[in-house]
């Protein structure tokens, strides 16, 4: 049978490749001479768009397993849907392969600004200067990685780049006060 669940999930996989990862060459000609030859081209747009809505729905709202489940059941007792059980296996697991790649690829697509990648520190103890023989403070050495998350290919735009300056324990006192704040602010915002 041509509707079968391995050609239903390769259908999905296909339209996710071509929707969410950036494989344009993934045409409805192609996925329909490679998974679908037998539909006609009328049916096999029909079914495109019904996988298309499909699949926008679920990322839309990022759906755990529990909401797959209900939506799938719902999609089952609708008369016009043109989903069966067959198919709701197929994109279970479809969704169970694909939903962290396609959410870590939104993700990215929805990010402008460059973004921290790395932060390490260390302290060192500065014993002398030009002018001063003893000096004897701590000074903290950072590092930094950014990178830039421009939507061009260009390999050179996604480096990232290191960034490295000297602080003061003042100064360091107040950027670790900072961090323990936007560390607090996200637990905050991750449990509700």
């Amino acid at each position: 049978m041509a509707d079968s669940r391995r050609c239903y999930a390769a259908l999905l996989n296909g339209l996710a490749r071509r929707n969410y990862f950036g494989e344009k060459e993934l045409s409805n000609g192609v996925l329909k001479e490679q998974i679908y030859p037998k539909l006609s081209d009328e049916e096999f747009e029909h079914l495109v768009t019904k996988c298309t809505a499909l699949i926008k729905s679920m990322v839309a709202v990022d759906m755990d397993f529990n909401q797959l489940e209900a939506f799938l059941t719902s999609q089952i007792k609708k008369a016009d849907s043109g989903m069966n059980e067959e198919r709701a296996n197929a994109v279970r697991k479809f969704w169970k392969n694909q939903r962290n790649k396609i959410h870590d690829v939104q993700v990215q697509q929805t990010q402008w600004n460059s973004c921290l990648k790395q932060m390490s520190w260390r302290i060192d103890l500065k014993s002398q200067a030009r002018h001063i023989e003893q000096i004897d403070k701590p000074t903290a050495i950072v590092e930094l990685m950014v990178s830039s998350n421009s939507q061009t290919t260009d390999d050179e735009s996604k480096k990232a780049k290191v960034f490295h300056f000297e602080m003061d324990d003042k100064k360091l006192d107040q950027v670790l006060s900072n961090l323990h704040e936007i560390k607090e602010q996200i637990s905050n915002h991750s449990q509700q």
